[in-house]
């Protein structure tokens, strides 16, 4: 497994802002878009491409397409759909699937409640969409859930990852034969004993749709 912390003034600067716990809803939506375009032209540059011939006004040349089958691009639902508009903007014709899975707060084992994924990936590019990467037993899962189906690639874009989730994603994933990249904003300092990150910036969920009752 790979991690890599992207680092630029823009990401930082929209992070600390996202951090703040006066950022309302609304802001905190629009700079969470921001922020995941400029994490996916990061996480993009392995993504598949084929070559393509075209004509310029100039001339003939050879450019490149993106190769298929499309990339796949899973937001675990709910926190990861304030992720989905900002990565579609930078790859607009990859196909969408969903996955929801919620966390036991006491156990922290993360289970599947729903799911609308092709039944085959075989040979597919999965870009996987978790704000936070704490515990890692959700984002493990929801890999291994991809991989079961077949996908041979996995790249992860995450707001936040704790060091703890990441060595708990790397132990629970060590046996797969699939390539597993992390793309993050900010490698926090630890987890609190609520299994929260620290600093962090509380829970992206609530503060991305509000409290759920």
């Amino acid at each position: 497994m790979r991690t890599h912390v992207v680092d630029h003034p823009l990401v930082a600067h929209k992070l600390t802002t996202l951090r703040d716990e006066r950022t309302d809803s609304p802001t905190f939506r629009n700079l969470t878009d921001e922020l995941v375009t400029l994490l996916a032209y990061e996480a993009t540059r392995d993504v598949r491409v084929e070559p393509q011939e075209i004509r310029t006004p100039v001339a003939a040349t050879t450019g490149v397409r993106l190769a298929r089958p499309r990339p796949l691009v899973v937001p675990i639902l709910r926190a990861g759909l304030g992720m989905l508009d900002g990565m579609m903007r930078l790859l607009p014709t990859a196909e969408v699937g969903f996955l929801g899975m919620v966390r036991n707060e006491e156990t922290l084992q993360a289970s599947t409640y729903a799911e609308r994924l092709p039944e085959d990936l075989s040979g597919r590019q999965c870009y996987v969409l978790d704000p936070m990467l704490a515990t890692g037993g959700t984002l493990a899962a929801a890999i291994r859930f991809l991989v079961d189906r077949g996908a041979d690639h996995i790249t992860a874009v995450c707001l936040l990852t704790a060091p703890e989730g990441c060595a708990r994603l790397e132990e629970l994933l060590q046996d797969l034969e699939v390539p597993v990249t992390v793309v993050t904003a900010a490698m926090d300092e630890r987890l609190d004993e609520k299994g929260y990150i620290v600093p962090g910036l509380g829970d992206a969920g609530d503060r991305l749709y509000g409290l759920a009752e």
